[in-house]
């Protein structure tokens, strides 16, 4: 019975080390293998984890601070403040008598100065008894100003309003308006109401300019307006013309921070732009990054590095000058299409073989 029970124990340890078996066992260390290479860098994945984390985490925070600040936009009396001055301006420019456009020097403080002392003569007629005077019979007529992007007309009350128009490849985009007054002519002017973007810094600009150069406070404000709808109108047409090649996209409130990934493409490629301030409608900073997703005999760890084992190196993005230097040159969607025609050739050149990806 012993004999047996041998036998039998003989047979199954034979049967272990027969090549199918074998194979099996070979089968199992082959499948264990990427375990044990990417087990050593847990502590790089971990960490590349939280840093993905904490961005999305950040943009996360952006998006709701941008959606509140949206809603705030568009409240109610915002909307009511808009609709009353784009009236009280309409009524103002149909009473117009005269339209003056000006450029270089002719605009000037002189000529500010002469805008102010009107409305406040005009102010001063409608105090002044009867209304037939060669005086009063000179101030009824009605002047506006035009100024590049912007409209300046004589509102009731003293003051002064201004209209920009802003625009975008020839075709006009959004009207702001911004209203000025001051007690007297002799006194400094301020900011009474105004539908400017919360995020243009208004308020800023009123403190550092108007008491001292009303004309530059307006031009300022202005090329901060435009500069923002150029921006915002220049990241709506990328979207809209290449939104099949366009991943993530983001963006700050007043379109200075752009940054993107473009993803049809074997390389993972992200863009990113920054501008220098608020006026500026092509970049001051770009950075375009090429990270191989395939690489030849080499393990790719998510985050575009290589996992650091046997044969393996580490994985630094390459700079893709050509791209930078056309981004900082050209208009966002100029650039993209001039971008992508080098993009391929030149992503081959750089890694010229594929290989294995580890997500």
């Amino acid at each position: 019975m012993e004999a047996e029970k041998d036998e039998s124990f003989r047979k199954k340890a034979e049967r272990f080390k027969r090549p199918q078996g074998e194979e099996a066992l070979k089968q199992l260390e082959h499948l264990k293998r990427p375990a044990h290479v990417l087990s050593g860098e847990v502590s790089f994945v971990q960490e590349a984890d939280f840093r993905l984390d904490t961005t999305r985490a950040r943009l996360s925070n952006i998006l709701k601070k941008h959606e509140q600040l949206s809603d705030r936009l568009t409240r109610d009396s915002d909307k009511v403040t808009s609709e009353r001055l784009r009236k009280e301006f309409d009524d103002a420019l149909s009473a117009q008598t005269e339209e003056l456009h000006l450029n270089g020097e002719q605009w000037n403080d002189g000529l500010l100065a002469t805008i102010r002392e009107r409305v406040h003569m005009e102010a001063d007629r409608k105090n002044m008894p009867g209304h037939t005077s060669i005086l009063n019979q000179r101030l009824q007529g009605k002047t506006t100003y035009k100024v590049g992007n912007k409209v300046i007309c004589c509102l009731e009350g003293a003051r002064i309003g201004i209209q920009y128009r802003t625009s975008f490849a020839g075709e006009t985009c959004e009207f702001y308006y911004c209203v000025l007054e001051s007690r007297s002519f002799l006194e400094k002017m301020m900011v009474s109401e105004h539908t400017v973007p919360f995020f243009i810094p208004i308020q800023e600009a009123e403190a550092d300019y108007l008491s001292s150069n009303a004309m530059k406070f307006i031009d300022y404000v202005g090329d901060c307006l435009q500069g923002y709808v150029d921006r915002r109108e220049q990241v709506r047409l990328l979207k809209e013309l290449y939104r099949n090649e366009i991943g993530e996209l983001y963006h700050s409130l007043s379109y200075n921070l752009i940054e993107f990934v473009i993803d049809d493409l074997d390389c993972k490629v992200t863009v990113s732009l920054r501008y220098g301030d608020l006026v500026s409608v092509l970049p001051t900073r770009t950075k375009v990054l090429a990270w191989p997703v395939h690489c030849s005999k080499q393990v790719i760890l998510s985050g575009g590095r290589r996992a650091n084992g046997p044969g393996v190196t580490q994985l630094i993005p390459t700079h893709l000058a050509f791209a930078e230097e056309a981004l900082r040159t050209l208009g966002l969607p100029e650039a993209y299409a001039e971008i992508m025609l080098s993009m391929k050739p030149a992503l081959q050149q750089l890694f010229p073989s594929q290989g294995t990806v580890v997500s």
